[in-house]
């Protein structure tokens, strides 16, 4: 039996190292930053049928039978300082949560900021959630993002850039 040789990867990665990008455009694939994310946690649920037989002698057995993504997304909510305009990519959000149809539905992605291989994009379906509401709070949102077919592989937009 062989003797593992210790892992070279020592540091820790930090939960800071994702971007989130919203399908802001009108027709034409227009990626826009979505700025103020405090947490992000993306997912894979998925679903387990009992496939035991008497051929597992008395052991269970599970079969996977479908896969489900979501996001859970909590921000700080941007606005201009200017013109007090609220961030495109996070008004996308907050419109398609309050919308029927297609209308609800928008294109994001998410990567490693770091250019890593973790690369996704896929269509969603919003909830979104005022989080911050006391008079001394900040104005923050929970925003659930709901896959609404598969999640996608992509190439790393950031791949190779050294970022």
């Amino acid at each position: 039996m062989s003797t593992p040789t210790e892992p070279t990867e020592t540091e820790t990665a930090l939960a800071r190292r994702y971007r989130v990008d919203v399908d802001t455009g009108s027709g034409t694939v227009t990626w826009s930053w979505l700025p103020g994310i405090k947490e992000f946690a993306p997912k894979v649920d998925p679903t387990q049928q009992d496939s035991t037989t008497y051929d597992d002698d008395g052991w269970a057995d599970q079969t996977v039978t479908q896969l489900a993504w979501s996001a859970d997304i909590t921000m700080l909510h941007r606005c201009n300082p200017t013109t007090k305009a609220f961030n495109a990519a996070q008004e996308k959000l907050r419109l398609a949560s309050e919308q029927f149809g297609d209308g609800s539905r928008v294109h994001v992605r998410w990567y490693d900021k770091e250019g890593r291989d973790e690369a996704y994009e896929g269509y969603a379906l919003v909830t979104w959630e005022r989080d911050g509401t006391a008079t001394d709070d900040l104005d923050s949102v929970k925003v659930t993002l709901t896959g609404k077919g598969a999640r996608t592989k992509i190439t790393n937009p950031l791949a190779g850039s050294g970022a």
